[in-house]
């Protein structure tokens, strides 16, 4: 296969970057490869080229839009069929692209993991030929990697499943033991690794010591003393992002907040003028950058400690892909280790939560139905964690996931249902009459139940999908599933509660210690008296010989100390502590265990809070500014 040449007329690149070739050769001959290189390094093109030289389609699984929309306008300008499924997307745009899959007329799908819940596109799948499947940010796969999620584990058995020809694992964030991981899961032999290493030569890594009340005018006088450009300013909070851009403006600089509790069209607008500026400064949580093509940002400036070296490092990733000089640099303040640490803290479930749940799953049947919402707020487990936890039991054996499905579908007719019957003759006009006469209707749409309708009409819930699928199809009615359950088969009805219990805690309480251990390494990092860049590429099993030259520690040739954390936020006093007690007792679901009292003081709400408005009551997040370990200490010293 001639790659370069394919390069050359289809992207018009003389030739390959590092890594890019040899990602390209390992897909030939091992069918598997995985491809760890820095940020920008160009990882897109492994998969993007197959796809034109193999028949079939490239499955692209990634969880990020925004790199899904640019790469796919990218390939559109060049005339490649592109196109992603996303819940953004239009019944009628999701039909077209569903019928370029499905005749083959489309070279490269982008969909996000949680598609493969979706049993629609699992039917879909099984009339396409997949020539690859990649996964970008493969990390998410490795249970003890630093962005584990659940749908992640379950991709290499889906690409098997699918019949997929050729597996590629793409990451810019992977230390040796997640390389393995990643390796293991996909069957990527050691060959078909291709780590091209961490070092950007061209950053300046600054890291600076500041306290709160300096940090505000550091930044400032940060940013006027260098030339402008691009810049991307990082914070942990959203209502940080919209302070600090509002405190740049009142200095005279082109910022502009960006956070995900604004909505997709501000976003858009915020990206695409930043893009398009050559001073822009976009205040940002970490939702922003992934998958953004801008080569020319000069600066990207933690405001906050990131939470662990491989989102440092990811994000610092962003400055400087034209090979130019730029400057990332970090504002060091203490006082953010609590907020970052309780991030941690607020996932991880009590061990009564869990051994509810667990007992529940036991007792309820070989056959479970489930709905994960009703199934988070009622055991107080945060969903993502509750999905975690099943995806443990079934890596236990105690369970086997089946094909979700959905439990109802809102259908707006585009005509009167005589109408669409009339489309149709015989038999299959009677039916389409008869499944609408059954549905609930509201003023304008109705409400499907399939197997309540399939039952009233004396049908199977199959056909009553298929139905309704054809009317969309057909461009008669708009079709939107809602309701998603997950089946489960319990294959070991007998075990026990406890000890799986048991079990799940300690894995919980083991993911949060090592979310601590990994801010603790940026701390360190700041600290280092060695060259602070061949210890943050040492951390990812990248060893050099020499110093860099242009790091901190390196042009001062002096540690800069972070001092330890002080305890700055008051716990309860007496009075408090008295109502506090009363809330308990009122609220024993939400506040029942010393674990779920100082989330609820530390300001980390719960389905069970939230459930029972908690968040608006006085005593929520009095100690917010207090490191969680002490706030649990004084809950269960007050047991």
């Amino acid at each position: 296969m001639d790659y370069l040449k394919l390069l050359r007329e289809r992207f018009g690149f003389s030739e390959f970057r590092p890594g890019q070739a040899e990602t390209l050769a390992a897909l030939e001959n091992h069918k598997a490869a995985l491809a760890v290189f820095p940020t920008g390094a160009g990882k897109s093109i492994c998969y993007q080229l197959p796809a034109l030289a193999y028949e079939g389609v490239t499955l692209v699984v990634s969880p990020l839009i925004a790199l899904m929309k640019d790469q796919i306008d990218f390939l559109q300008r060049r005339g490649v069929a592109a196109a992603r499924l996303d819940s953004s997307l239009s019944a009628e745009e999701a039909r077209t692209v569903q019928d370029s899959a499905r005749n083959g007329t489309l070279k490269l799908l982008y969909v996000a993991p949680e598609r493969f819940n979706n049993e629609r596109f699992l039917d879909l799948l099984k009339h396409m030929r997949i020539s690859l499947f990649a996964v970008d940010e493969a990390h998410c796969i490795s249970e003890w990697g630093h962005n584990f999620r659940p749908d992640y584990l379950k991709l290499a058995e889906t690409a098997r499943s699918v019949g997929a020809e050729r597996v590629l694992a793409l990451t810019a964030t992977a230390t040796p033991s997640v390389v393995q991981d990643i390796c293991k899961a996909f069957q990527i032999p050691d060959t078909g690794s291709i780590v091209t290493g961490f070092y950007r030569p061209n950053l300046n890594l600054v890291t600076t010591p500041v306290t709160e009340r300096t940090r505000d005018q550091k930044l400032v006088d940060t940013l006027k003393s260098r030339p402008l450009g691009p810049t991307i300013v990082y914070v942990t909070l959203q209502r940080t992002a919209e302070r600090v851009a509002g405190l740049l403006q009142a200095n005279g600089f082109q910022a502009e907040a960006y956070h995900a509790g604004m909505n997709s069209d501000e976003r858009t607008a915020v990206q695409d003028r930043w893009t398009k500026s050559s001073q822009g400064i976009v205040v940002a949580t970490i939702a922003f950058g992934m998958g953004i093509d801008k080569a020319d940002v000069r600066s990207v400036i933690h405001f906050n400690l990131p939470k662990s070296l491989e989102s440092y490092s990811q994000e610092i990733g962003r400055a400087g892909r034209d090979g130019k000089e730029s400057i990332v640099e970090m504002l060091a303040c203490a006082s953010d280790v609590p907020t970052l640490e309780n991030f941690a803290y607020g996932d991880t479930p009590t061990e009564e939560s869990l051994h509810a749940l667990v007992r529940e799953l036991l007792g309820s049947g070989a056959e479970l139905t489930l709905n994960l919402y009703d199934l988070s707020s009622k055991h107080d487990v945060r969903q993502l964690v509750l999905r975690t936890a099943l995806t443990y039991l079934e890596l236990e054996g105690v369970l086997r996931q089946g094909t979700p499905f959905y439990a109802g579908y809102t259908v707006r007719p585009h005509a009167p249902v005589s109408a669409m019957a009339a489309h149709y003759s015989g038999e299959p006009a009677r039916f389409v009459a008869a499944i609408f006469e059954a549905a609930r209707k509201g003023t304008t749409l109705y409400h499907f139940d399939p197997d309540l309708v399939a039952e009233r009409v004396g049908s199977e819930r199959r056909r009553v999908i298929r139905a309704l699928e054809v009317l969309e199809q057909s461009g008669l009615v708009n079709l939107e599933p809602s309701d998603v359950r997950h089946r489960f088969t319990c294959l070991k009805p007998g075990a026990s509660a406890k000890e799986l219990a048991q079990d799940l805690a300690q894995r919980f309480l083991r993911r949060e210690q090592q979310e601590i251990a990994r801010l603790q390494q940026v701390v360190d990092l700041v600290s280092a008296a060695s060259c602070q860049t061949n210890s943050l590429v040492g951390y990812f099993g990248e060893m050099r010989a020499k110093p860099c030259g242009h790091c901190t520690f390196c042009e001062t040739g002096k540690a800069r100390l972070l001092k330890p954390v002080q305890q700055s936020g008051a716990l309860p006093d007496s009075e408090s502590a008295k109502v506090l007690r009363v809330l308990c007792l009122a609220h024993p679901e939400a506040l029942g265990t010393p674990r779920q009292m100082a989330r609820f003081l530390c300001g980390l709400t719960s389905p069970a809070t939230s459930k029972a408005r908690l968040g608006k009551n006085a005593l929520f997040g009095r100690c917010e500014t207090s490191r969680f370990a002490d706030v649990l200490a004084y809950t269960e010293a007050m047991r």
